[in-house]
């Protein structure tokens, strides 16, 4: 899998092979932009959404009669912190709206398309969240759903932030997404962080993921069997949230 830094396509979804998607296909590359163009069938858009960064939607009347197509674009979107660029008229973004919500919606762009206008925005828009520019992602492991939508909702604002509750919900998010940073509750049922951290390490594709012990206990000997694991950092589980938001900058100005 690519760094996400490094991930810079646009993926085109129309449900035909109008001659607007393939003109705005050819005008992205010309400005440099790698594109792809697929049909907007569930089956055809999961096949080419690896290594997006933007997804331009053409609608049009049949976006109401896929929900399965738009549930998963709306699951994809969140997940990997990508952008959505919606073309079409004012019914049909109100159809997509009732699925998608409007905070995951990038840009919205009006027939008859302006495609120069959506290419220079397609273009900032790739300039300004991939390479070094880009928010970094936390993943957050935590069996406590409470505390980590707490932590969510402290995060999101400065960084891209996913959630999983059990080791195997973890890997399964990193077999798909990139992750800056873990954040990995110590004592979790069935598989705890230690054990997780073990799983991690011995993945080629997850062992050099930084890692932050997050616990519930601060007295000396758990203390010590947690640095005794090597993580980058532990963190108690009564810290606040300026607290918490000042380890992870300093900690991602150092990288």
């Amino acid at each position: 899998m690519k760094n996400r830094k490094d991930i810079r396509k646009v993926l085109i979804i129309s449900t035909t092979d109008s001659f607007l998607a393939k003109s705005l296909m050819a005008k992205l590359e010309d400005a440099g932009v790698e594109t792809e163009f697929t049909h907007a069938g569930i089956e055809d858009v999961q096949t080419h959404m690896n290594d997006v960064a933007l997804v331009l939607f053409f609608m049009n009347e049949e976006t109401e009669v896929m929900p399965e197509m738009l549930v998963y674009l709306k699951d994809t979107i969140q997940d990997r912190d990508l952008g959505l660029f919606l073309i079409g008229d004012d019914a049909q973004e109100d159809t997509v709206k009732k699925t998608i919500p409007e905070q995951i919606i990038t840009e919205c762009f009006r027939r008859p398309l302006d495609i120069d206008a959506l290419v220079k925005k397609a273009c900032t828009y790739l300039a300004e969240n991939t390479g070094e520019k880009r928010k970094k992602t936390v993943l957050i492991v935590d069996d406590d759903i409470t505390y980590m939508r707490m932590i969510y909702e402290w995060l999101k604002d400065s960084y891209h932030v996913g959630m999983a509750s059990s080791g195997v919900q973890a890997i399964s998010y990193l077999a798909k997404n990139k992750a800056d940073l873990i954040l990995l509750d110590y004592e979790m049922p069935i598989a705890d962080g230690p054990q997780v951290l073990s799983m991690l390490k011995n993945d080629s594709e997850t062992g050099q993921i930084p890692v932050m012990f997050l616990t519930g206990h601060g007295d000396r000997k758990s203390v010590l069997s947690v640095v005794s694991l090597s993580p980058v950092d532990y963190l108690l589980k009564t810290i606040d949230r300026e607290t918490l938001l000042n380890k992870l900058n300093t900690f991602f100005a150092k990288g």
